[in-house]
């Protein structure tokens, strides 16, 4: 009751309160409007403003507007065409009036002047520098430790010995001249580069090196491809394809207890696991510890400025190298207990691959026209590079792995696989430069022009394979410790015939009035067979030098040093088991292309011109007694019974069921890396 009388008073409150807020406004406007009338009443009263009145005459007769602009068509215009070297075309011919017209333009703007017959000359752009510098690198450590089986046991070795590997390393960087020439910081540190380089391959001579199987071929020119050192048919050469598992188109089946199991579909209990992991499938045990592929692939195409001809005030040098090199050792130790297991009959030995083609491919020799082309060029246009031209990438392809793998197993009556490699690394670039087009490029200072690709593959494969003592079968044992390949494969392409010729008088007159200012050619470039059948006529003047250079470098290393120990299972002897053991399989793969794109039939020389390219295809196989592997019967010092609950001071343990397997027993630091079945 009181609630309902407390809202009462309340609302009656609020109702009075809002009544009297509007009476106060009302008060407060009225004063307002009060004071507002009397002070317009105290006003004066203003005369009105006199106004005159305007007169408009309109009498004149409004027209159409007309603003006396006759029509006139767009101008023809001269069109600058890029042709590709595989396509023969022969522009609209144009015909002279009065000499040969040329437009020079004086900035790098867009817009072209007419000439004197009132026709359009298109205004070409200048090529700016281009320099690319990729540095890719690889480094991976899968060094794991596992136990399986129930051994009981712990397999404790020593650590591989790192110095293996730098010995042959050294070994294989002693066979490559130009290994220790680093990265040029600016155009002069270029030109030494590559005069550096050319003068230590020039020199480089293969018999100083007896301790390796080196070959070396040296000329102006070298032209089809080789494996091994021998010259073979290119449909005969062998496809990388065909050799890395990696690049192998994949079997989606594979061999199950019940017979073949789909891998792309998921498994089912009867399909995968029926008389696997329950004691009832015949015992086994596979150990993989090596199948890794580390590959390294680049591809460079430079077509960032070429020309049917080249002129060059000064020296012209070119340089193609291709230097490879595979360096193995693989001294695998396997103890007198399991001596006398076959090898695995579907692996292989080592195989090694230096491949190399070199190839020059003219342009204008590609298609032949239907009619040979007729008339000279009537106009020109020139376009000019104040300074130096260059053309640079710099490829570093790097790849480091490690696994050296310690495992020691024994069956326990079941099928157990156990695998500790199979690692993948991968370094991969492409690059495309696609510029200009010239018909003509002169060039005021010199031309430095090298392409080097250099590949270096290593390998450490020493496994130490033994069993320690009481370790026995009668099931079927097989082991592989090799089947490892080692491919290095390259390739330089070159577009344009890359034959010098004198400096003919009128195009060093030329190169000296551009260097002069004068942007004016004599007409008897005009009339050079090279540029019949061109109706316009392109020309870029660089007042400075070009720099081409075009480097992939490539290195693997890896060290696979397995050791491996067998044993008996603590707790039953299951001496029949099959076993297989593979160690090796590893791939190392250097894939490297260069594509350098002159397009230049005819290269006149003012200066010096120089021309050389190399080969140099080695294989280093090392077996020298200190980077062997240790000797296998230690293996069974090193083998040490694991102390626990219910084990006495001599090693032996107390169980209560002989039956039942015991778990793997892991201690990997990489855990993540092996798998366990």
């Amino acid at each position: 009751m009181y609630s309902a009388y407390f809202g009462k008073v309340t609302e009656a409150i609020a109702h009075f309160v809002g009544l009297f807020e509007v009476a106060s406004e009302d008060a407060r406007l009225k004063q307002a409007y009060a004071e507002f009338r009397a002070a317009h009443k105290a006003d004066p009263k203003l005369a009105d403003h006199e106004t005159q009145p305007v007169k408009v005459d309109a009498s004149h007769q409004m027209e159409d507007f007309d603003p006396r602009v006759p029509y006139l068509p767009l101008k023809w215009n001269v069109e600058t065409t890029s042709v590709i070297s595989n396509v023969h075309f022969r522009p609209i011919d144009v015909p002279p009036h009065h000499g040969a017209q040329y437009h020079s333009p004086t900035h790098h703007g867009s817009g072209s002047i007419h000439g004197s017959e009132g026709f359009h000359l298109p205004q070409i752009e200048p090529p700016g520098s281009v320099a690319i510098i990729l540095n890719q690198e690889i480094k991976l450590s899968d060094n794991d430790y596992a136990s399986v089986g129930g051994s009981g046991l712990k397999f404790t070795p020593a650590p591989v010995d790192d110095s293996q590997m730098q010995a042959l390393h050294q070994a294989a960087l002693d066979i490559n001249p130009i290994d220790d020439l680093g990265i040029p910081g600016n155009s002069a540190d270029m030109a030494t580069f590559v005069t550096t380089a050319a003068a230590r391959l020039d020199g480089f001579d293969a018999d100083d090196h007896g301790n390796a199987d080196i070959f070396c071929i040296k000329g102006t020119t070298i032209e089809g491809t080789y494996v091994n050192g021998q010259l073979i048919d290119e449909a005969d050469t062998p496809k990388v394809d065909d050799y890395v598992d990696y690049l192998k188109e994949k079997d989606s089946t594979a061999e199950g207890p019940n017979g073949p199991l789909d891998l792309h579909s998921a498994p089912t209990s009867g399909d995968f696991m029926h008389g696997w992991g329950v004691g009832t499938a015949d015992p086994s045990v596979e150990i993989l510890t090596g199948g890794n592929t580390v590959i390294n692939s680049a591809v460079v195409v430079n077509d960032w400025a070429s020309s049917a001809v080249m002129a060059v005030m000064g020296n012209h040098i070119s340089l193609n190298a291709i230097i490879q090199i595979n360096a193995i050792c693989d001294s695998d130790s396997v103890g007198s207990a399991i001596g006398g297991w076959p090898f695995d009959p579907g692996g292989t030995a080592d195989q090694t691959f230096n491949i190399a083609m070199f190839k020059h491919i003219d342009p204008t020799a590609e298609v032949t026209p239907a009619e040979a082309p007729s008339g000279f060029p009537a106009y020109y246009v020139v376009t000019q590079v104040t300074g130096d031209l260059i053309m640079m990438n710099w490829v570093n392809q790097y790849a480091f792995v490690t696994d050296n793998d310690v495992a020691i197993a024994s069956s326990s009556g079941v099928h157990t696989m156990l695998s500790t490699g199979g690692n993948t690394a991968l370094n991969g670039v492409d690059l495309n430069e696609l510029g200009h087009n010239y018909d003509l490029i002169i060039v005021g200072g010199h031309v430095y022009d090298a392409s080097i690709i250099q590949q270096l593959n290593l390998l450490i494969d020493n496994d130490t394979i033994g069993a320690v003592s009481g370790f026995e079968t009668t099931g079927h044992g097989s082991i592989s410790t090799a089947d490892n390949l080692l491919w290095n494969q390259a390739s330089i392409i070159n577009v344009g015939t890359g034959a010098y010729e004198t400096l003919p008088d009128a195009y060093r007159t030329a190169g000296d009035n551009l260097a002069a200012g004068n942007k004016s050619l004599p007409d008897s470039i005009l009339q050079d067979p090279a540029f019949a059948g061109t109706g316009l006529l392109r020309v870029l003047y660089i007042s400075g030098d070009i720099y081409n250079l075009q480097y992939i470098h490539q290195t693997t290393i890896m060290g696979d040093s397995d050791q491996v120990a067998l044993a008996m299972n603590q707790y039953a002897a299951n001496n029949d088991a099959d076993w297989t053991i593979k160690t090796g399989g590893n791939q190392l793969v250097n894939h490297a292309t260069i594509v350098d794109v002159d397009g230049a039939n005819k290269i006149y020389v003012g200066g010096e011109g120089y021309s050389d390219e190399i080969l140099i295809q080695a294989n280093l196989v090392s077996s020298d007694p200190h980077l062997g592997a240790q000797n296998p019967d230690i293996l069974v010092t090193e083998a040490v019974a694991f102390l626990g609950d219910g084990a006495d001071d001599t090693g032996s343990a107390h169980h209560t069921d002989h039956l039942t397997p015991q778990p793997a027993d892991s201690g990997s630091a990489d855990v993540m890396q092996h798998m366990l079945g």
